[in-house]
């Protein structure tokens, strides 16, 4: 399994664990890691997944509500929702992965640690987006502030 893979799939871990204790705080990735990847070495690509994702996480929720027909970000699975925000940030600002690449690895995640359905439900709204929005990739968020401590899913 290729190290961008590994780095999705414990960002996702590190992102359901933020939603779930309810916050989003550099000492909360610290706990994740310290927890759940001691003993191995913290990929770089996660570091900026994660990050990027609390960065951007205004604007990449908006972006999946947008395209998610009849369904609240709140009442999404947490699995699913942050599968989705970890697709749309590499949509929207990792230039050196090719559309298709992000929505794939998306959807098998998704059927990985997700329910039956996750795998057609991710695909459907990141195909949406890919399919009626221009996806020009932008610089990544600048990060003046830790993340953003919200109590929202």
């Amino acid at each position: 399994m290729g190290n961008r893979r590994k780095s999705r799939e414990y960002a996702l871990q590190a992102l359901f664990y933020m939603d779930a204790q309810r916050c989003a705080s550099p000492e909360m990735i610290d706990s994740y890691c310290q927890c759940f990847l001691e003993g191995k070495r913290k990929p770089a690509f996660f570091e900026t997944l994660v990050t990027g994702v609390l960065e951007a996480k205004a604007e990449l929720d908006a972006t999946i509500e947008q395209y998610s027909d009849n369904w609240r970000l709140s009442r999404m699975a947490g699995v699913d929702r942050n599968i989705l925000r970890i697709a749309v940030y590499e949509l929207l600002y990792c230039e050196d992965i090719p559309v298709k690449v992000s929505i794939n690895e998306a959807i098998d995640i998704g059927k990985k640690f997700g329910t039956d359905e996750s795998g057609s439900f991710i695909n459907g709204i990141l195909d949406s987006i890919r399919k009626t929005r221009s996806l020009p990739k932008k610089p990544p968020p600048a990060r003046t502030t830790p993340p953003v401590v919200s109590n929202k899913a």
